[in-house]
């Protein structure tokens, strides 16, 4: 887990499966570990089901980039002279697929746009029963993880 992770207060979560964004939204809320906010702006970071070009596609249209100061003719001749222009941290590389299994969730800090965590959860189906069950098993794995002790029964 990256030590950011401990730094996030508030999470947005991206449209999932199964109706598994409503669950987490609401296990999430339940423990405390991060404030759930339905304000893009206003969090810190993302959870999504999935990374590759969709996701980045919709974290655009969510966080646009700023506007690029304008460059003059020969500063691009330039950088094109010197390997090309630098990419994003979410751009992939040769076609990559991360991300696009089913099972996986993802933690995406919102101004680096860096993973932050991930787990692997594979329902057995999609039944509400099983994906309330998900829910809570991300939440509980995401504590331990962060290092916040289980709730006393």
């Amino acid at each position: 887990m990256d030590p950011e992770a401990r730094s996030v207060k508030s999470v947005y979560i991206l449209r999932m499966g199964s109706g598994l964004d409503q669950l987490l939204a609401s296990e999430l809320t339940k423990s405390g570990v991060y404030s759930v906010t339905t304000d893009p702006q206003k969090a810190d970071a993302v959870f999504t089901d999935s990374l590759g070009e969709g996701f980045e596609k919709k974290f655009a249209e969510l966080y646009p980039p700023p506007p690029k100061p304008e460059v003059k003719k020969e500063e691009k001749e330039t950088k094109k002279e010197e390997g090309g222009l630098t990419q994003s941290p979410m751009q992939r590389v040769g076609g990559s697929t991360m991300g696009r299994g089913k099972g996986t969730i993802f933690l995406v800090e919102r101004k680096s746009q860096n993973l932050l965590w991930s787990m692997n959860r594979q329902p057995k189906n999609s039944a509400t029963k099983e994906m309330v069950g998900q829910a809570r098993k991300i939440v509980a794995q995401l504590k331990k993880d962060l290092g916040i002790a289980p709730a006393a029964k």
